[in-house]
């Protein structure tokens, strides 16, 4: 299973954290890193725009990636926000080996009869 990285932005850093936040509790996501304070130049709606953002960076696995982005994106404030996903090629095993565990959905135990 591949570790993914996720780079997302938010309209602010409280929206990052919110997201960030859920995105663990949930197991969605191992880690959630936000960068606050970030200027942005893009086109929207035919027009050139500048404005103030956050970025919020989440490490997955390959199998909760699609549930991560959907999980983004119900918790986002735009119509259509920057989610992209790029996978891990290399890193430090061990902490590439934490990143599955942490992501893996928690087992419920079922009561025996």
């Amino acid at each position: 299973m591949a570790v993914m990285w996720v780079y997302a932005t938010t309209r602010s850093r409280a929206e990052a954290e919110r997201i960030g936040r859920a995105a663990v509790a949930a197991r969605l996501a191992a880690c959630a890193n936000v960068i606050g304070g970030v200027t942005a130049f893009y086109r929207w709606e035919g027009k050139l725009q500048r404005g103030r953002e956050a970025v919020l960076i989440l490490k997955t696995s390959s199998a909760r990636l699609r549930r991560l982005i959907a999980k983004v994106k119900q918790l986002h404030s735009y119509d259509c926000p920057c989610i992209e996903a790029i996978r891990v090629d290399a890193g430090f095993k061990p902490y590439l080996d934490w990143v599955t565990r942490e992501t893996k959905p928690k087992r419920t135990v079922k009561a025996r009869r």
